[in-house]
């Protein structure tokens, strides 16, 4: 009878390890990394900072053009935001007076 004497190999007591290594590897990248990870917690805390910088530039914006509208509602109608806005809308002026034009504002 022939019998075969095989040498105990240790490869095998590292498969599951490995595997479990592996996994947790991939799972914790993700963990930090992905879509919904603790980077990504980061990046929309800033993202939601820097527009409610600018939700609060154009509120201020608005309570700014409220004000000058109010200036020319009927009942408080004043002759200096009247003459204006009509000088900015038509691009008129008088020969004798200096006109300054301001830029746009940036937007």
């Amino acid at each position: 009878m022939w019998t075969r004497q095989h040498k105990q190999r240790n490869t095998g007591r590292l498969i599951i390890p490995s595997l479990c290594a592996l996994f947790l590897t991939y799972f914790g990248f993700h963990a930090y990394h992905g879509e919904f990870g603790i980077y990504s917690k980061y990046r929309l805390q800033a993202q939601a900072a820097e527009l409610q910088a600018r939700l609060d530039a154009v509120k201020a914006r608005r309570v700014d053009f409220e004000r000058r509208v109010q200036l020319l509602h009927e009942g408080t109608l004043e002759k200096d935001m009247l003459d204006e806005q009509a000088r900015k809308a038509l691009n008129l002026s008088q020969p004798d007076e200096i006109t300054i034009m301001l830029p746009a504002p940036a937007k």
